[in-house]
């Protein structure tokens, strides 16, 4: 959470030396339509100069058998979709010689995804390929990738259907955290201030906004809106019942249920089960539970002997952001108001 608000302030504050470039490819599902957002999103760029990606604009005419109008590409195009992306950014990378080039792409995990079930796992990888090829042969050329999905969940899958490239291994894992308690409390007292609201204790009010939300700024956001947009005074217990509501609330406006619900899409049909049994029994348990107690509870859920899928499990869970594992050995919900709406949304209480 919040990676996409990094990402759009990373291009809004570039430094000099820099060309960013962002784009949201959420609702991509095929590889041509990649192609269509880069061609235009570069044309754009290049035409603050009075330039145009002249190569691609050539080789685009030449597949469609006359000038290209508007924003879709004709079906001529799509079987030749690598050959013009690797010419796009060719055409750019070489008219901004002088700059660094740093795409930035929100949601490339779900679009690769939505690749690979319309288009296969081949397609999918031969993307990907692609992007690390481009990557390996303009050395000023910069990518950065965010999902609310991992990208770990489409490797796994095209892995499975036997392709091993490494097609990712000369980038670099950035986890977005929650805030600091400090930085927190900060947000919160600068928000609760520029909405004017009013607290008897402006210090305490902004650490429970802090407590309750997890730090996520998200959730504090949503927290001083509601205030606002009841004209409410700001009390810690005000605090602590707005969230209890918000987690309760079957219109689910701060989005809690996405955290049940991407399981069952992401996770393949067993593994979805299992993921769910260890969530569940963990969720019953504030302070977590070691591995032996976990697997010796997640078998009363579902029928395995096999610690090392539970293992596997847990390190799965880990990667998606719903689990930790603590110092002392036991594994936990990450964010306490996860696996207080996850024992909610499962009717666990």
């Amino acid at each position: 959470m919040g990676k996409t608000q990094v990402i759009k302030k990373m291009e809004a504050e570039a430094p000099a030396s820099k060309l960013p470039i962002y784009h949201d490819l959420e609702g991509v599902r095929s590889p041509v339509e990649f192609v269509e957002l880069i061609f235009h999103d570069v044309e754009k760029y290049l035409s603050r100069w009075n330039r145009t990606a002249e190569r691609a604009r050539l080789l685009l005419t030449h597949l469609a058998g006359g000038e290209v109008a508007g924003v879709k590409f004709p079906d001529t195009v799509a079987p030749h979709w690598k050959t013009l992306l690797s010419q796009t950014i060719e055409d750019l990378v070489s008219q901004q010689s002088e700059l660094q080039v740093v795409f930035l792409w929100d949601e490339l995990p779900l679009m690769l995804h939505n690749i690979r079930v319309a288009h296969g796992e081949g397609v999918a990888m031969e993307l990907l390929d692609t992007l690390r090829a481009l990557r390996q042969s303009h050395p000023s050329l910069r990518m950065v990738f965010t999902g609310s999905i991992g990208l770990h969940h489409v490797l796994t899958a095209l892995r499975k259907a036997g392709y091993i490239n490494p097609s990712t291994n000369d980038m670099f894992a950035v986890e977005v955290l929650p805030l600091e308690h400090s930085d927190a409390e900060d947000l919160a007292k600068n928000l609760l201030n520029g909405e004017g609201i009013q607290c008897n204790e402006i210090a305490a009010v902004a650490k429970a906004i802090s407590t309750e939300s997890n730090c996520v700024p998200f959730f504090i956001h949503h927290l001083v809106e509601e205030l606002a947009a009841g004209h409410l005074r700001g009390t810690p217990e005000l605090i602590i019942k707005i969230t209890d509501e918000r987690l309760r609330d079957p219109q689910d406006v701060w989005h809690l249920r996405y955290f049940v619900d991407r399981v069952e899409r992401y996770y393949p049909a067993g593994d979805a089960k299992l993921a769910r049994a260890i969530l569940d029994v963990l969720a019953g348990e504030p302070a977590g539970l070691p591995f032996d107690n976990l697997f010796s509870r997640v078998k009363t859920h579902v029928t395995t002997e096999d610690a090392d899928a539970v293992r596997d499990m847990l390190t799965l869970l880990q990667r998606d952001h719903y689990l930790v594992q603590k110092a002392n050995g036991r594994f936990v919900f990450r964010l306490p108001l996860v696996r207080k709406a996850w024992r909610i949304h499962r009717a666990l209480i």
